[in-house]
């Protein structure tokens, strides 16, 4: 047996055995790199090698800790074409996931074998690049320049079982192994090698059709419509196109797009690693117990169930028991209408849920969360019938929005089982968990919590408390800045243009309408006794409120709209009160480009992200990025609102920010860290 740090190979027979054990996902490092190389001269003598991986997954991707550093030898598309090359010819036998580099690797094999449910794909795209090593040049030439789109433009990962109907895979086992030494024992012919064939023909107009759509669909961000460029050069000679793929891909590890997608992709799994709970060991969680069932109760329950757990949901009497037991079925329903869940999973999940008018079904719950109406009084009560019920050590959780977690938690008995899990809605769609401690709360309730948010796949960040959290006061930030360009001389579509062309989803006067505006209000109402005076006050949002118009549910709010359509339309009412209000105010209204209108915004936004930062709420600028991504939607090809501060100059992002403080005077505190920059 040969055998390197990373890479082995051992012989049975004729036949060589190549083994990658690189954990946890067998990237394809430099030294694995190395290890295959050495590892196809080794083989030489042998009827046919087998090329494998130890643990969970065959090869899942390139090790991105090396791509901020100049590519080290041996290069991957060497290495894959090596294999490719081989006189001895390689079958890929696979399973878990066969991603990016993995699955360039597997194409350049004779064979592919691959256990049922394994993935394959090439999400590149995911990190603003395309392949490296041929990913883009065999795709198209294995299983069509349709499917090759499907895969490569969005990060599809598509099951071993679909791509074998494709021609992907030539074989699909319980046993991969097993199946191999059968096919081994008598083995074909050597097909053709990938690179060498040609793209099957297809449709004329199939590449500028999915320019249209990836343009719409991107929001801006630009690597999907490389990999379409890129899937379009393997019409070419391989020889000729697949350097381009490699030259291409080496230049947009340098895109500030890549950078931000990266970014993005280690704040995630920074973030669920705080200080507070380091080397602390987290708590078992089997049943919840949540009270409220209305749609953000109904949506916990939901991600509860589909993360596992069991689920009793309590409601104030038999009827609206009844109804939230509903709205939940309604809800696992949809998962599997939309292939996330079988029919036998839904029983099973069916069968571990009630709903109950009861505080007393809680007793034997682990952790207990309410969903109830942003009431101070109403949460204190479900708390104190909580804690009659439930074991003492039971944790104590609320979803609280806004209000202090201190005082909902007022006089329940040992408070270092009381956190914060605030959900955001649809909570079992949406991946965000802010977990807010108090400073009572044990730091294995706050390890539970993450435990927790992991368990229902969830991106969790920590946070301290202020009015808002982390994710509501940035939200606070960033609408009334939006409200001070109304003031000056924007208008709702405006704003939410320049936001929209940013990369947002919908902008804040759209967003607003989608969400209902009564609820900001009687939040606005709540802080108008401890608002600062000298603070800049725009009521138009207000009288929009008192006028009832409250958003799509009303069919009027900052738009309006019409019966069954989701449409805004702009509404001459809106801009003449808008207008009208700035003449009572005396100001002379003026034009702003989307530019400004974007660049005014992103600066509150970094700046009340670094205010966060400053006091302590968060602990750092992942926190606060993956909050906005994951939360609200800030474009992740941006890397979110202090990434994107760092990328285009923090000296640039402070002139912006001072502009806007100069403009309302007492109105804003410009953070240190953008100032001390």
């Amino acid at each position: 047996m040969s055998q390197s740090s990373l890479v082995s190979v051992e012989y049975m027979g004729d036949v060589a055995w190549v083994t990658v054990e690189n954990p946890p996902v067998n990237a394809t490092s430099t030294g694995v790199r190395q290890g295959l190389s050495d590892a196809v001269d080794t083989v030489k003598d042998a009827r046919v090698a087998v090329l494998s991986c130890a643990g969970r997954t065959f090869i899942a991707g390139g090790d991105m800790s090396e791509f901020d550093a100049p590519p080290v030898e041996p290069h991957l598309p060497d290495v894959v074409q090596k294999i490719e090359d081989s006189e001895v010819p390689f079958i890929a036998c696979m399973h878990g996931n066969v991603l990016g580099g993995g699955f360039e690797i597997a194409m350049a094999c004779a064979w592919r074998i691959a256990a049922p449910g394994t993935g394959f794909g090439l999400p590149e795209v995911n990190v603003g690049l395309i392949p490296g090593a041929g990913g883009t040049q065999r795709l198209p030439r294995l299983v069509g320049m349709q499917a090759a789109i499907d895969m490569t433009c969005s990060g599809k990962i598509m099951k071993a079982e679909a791509l074998a109907e494709l021609g992907g895979v030539d074989l699909v086992a319980e046993d991969p192994k097993a199946a191999v030494l059968d096919f081994v024992a008598k083995l074909p012919n050597r097909p053709q090698s990938v690179s060498q064939r040609s793209v099957a023909a297809f449709a004329p107009d199939l590449l500028a059709t999915s320019r249209q759509v990836l343009e719409k669909r991107a929001k801006g961000q630009q690597s999907p419509l490389e990999n379409l460029t890129a899937l379009s050069w393997s019409v070419e000679p391989f020889s000729t196109a697949q350097p381009k793929e490699r030259a291409r891909h080496l230049a947009l590890r340098q895109s500030a797009e890549s950078r931000a997608l990266r970014h993005a992709f280690f704040a995630e799994r920074n973030v669920s690693k705080p200080n507070l709970i380091k080397s602390v060991a987290p708590g078992d969680i089997n049943r919840i117990a949540v009270v409220g069932g209305g749609l953000m109760g109904a949506g916990i329950a939901t991600a509860a169930l589909i993360g596992g757990l069991s689920v009793t949901l309590i409601e104030r009497d038999p009827d609206a028991a009844k109804a939230a037991q509903y709205r939940v079925e309604g809800l696992l329903q949809g998962a599997v209408k939309r292939g996330k869940m079988s029919e036998a999973q839904l029983r099973d999940r069916l069968a571990a849920f009630r709903a109950v008018d009861s505080y007393a079904e809680a007793a034997d719950a682990d952790l207990a969360i309410e969903a109830v109406f942003e009431d101070l009084s109403v949460k204190q009560q479900v708390f104190a019938e909580l804690a009659r019920h439930i074991e003492r050590d039971a944790i104590l959780a609320t979803n609280t929005s806004y209000l202090n977690p201190i005082e909902i938690f007022d006089g329940i008995e040992n408070q270092s089982r009381c956190i914060g899990l605030h959900f955001f809605s649809p909570a079992h769609v949406m991946k965000l968990l802010e977990i807010v401690h108090t400073p009572q709360t044990s730091p294995d309730v706050v390890a539970t919590g993450f435990s927790l948010g992991n368990k229902l796949r969830k991106v969790s960040v920590l946070s301290g408390i202020c009015d808002g959290f982390i994710g509501n006061r940035m939200l606070a930030a960033y609408r009334r800045e939006a409200d001070y360009l109304l003031a000056d001389g924007a208008l709702p579509y405006q704003v939410d243009q320049a936001m929209r062309a940013f990369g947002m989803p919908m902008g804040p006067y759209e967003l607003q309408d989608l969400t209902g505006l009564q609820i900001a209000w009687a939040n606005r109402k709540r802080n108008a006794a401890t608002r600062d005076p000298n603070e800049r006050y725009v009521t138009i949002a207000d009288q929009l409120c008192e006028m009832e118009r409250f958003g799509q549910r009303t069919g009027k709010g900052w738009y309006r709209y019409e019966e069954g359509n989701r449409e805004p339309i702009r509404d001459s009412e809106v801009e003449a009160l808008i207008e009208t209000y700035s003449g009572a105010q005396d100001i002379t209204r003026r034009d702003f480009s989307k530019e400004e209108i974007s660049s005014r915004i992103l600066a509150v936004l970094a700046n009340e992200g670094a205010l966060i930062i400053e006091e302590g709420i968060a602990e750092n600028a992942e926190a606060v990025d993956m909050v906005q991504i994951h939360g609200y939607g800030f474009p992740r090809w941006r890397g979110g609102p202090m990434n994107y501060c760092k990328e285009i100059g923090i000296s640039e992002t402070c002139a912006n920010m001072l502009t806007v403080a100069e403009e309302s005077p007492g109105s804003w505190c410009v953070a240190d860290r953008l100032k001390n920059n």
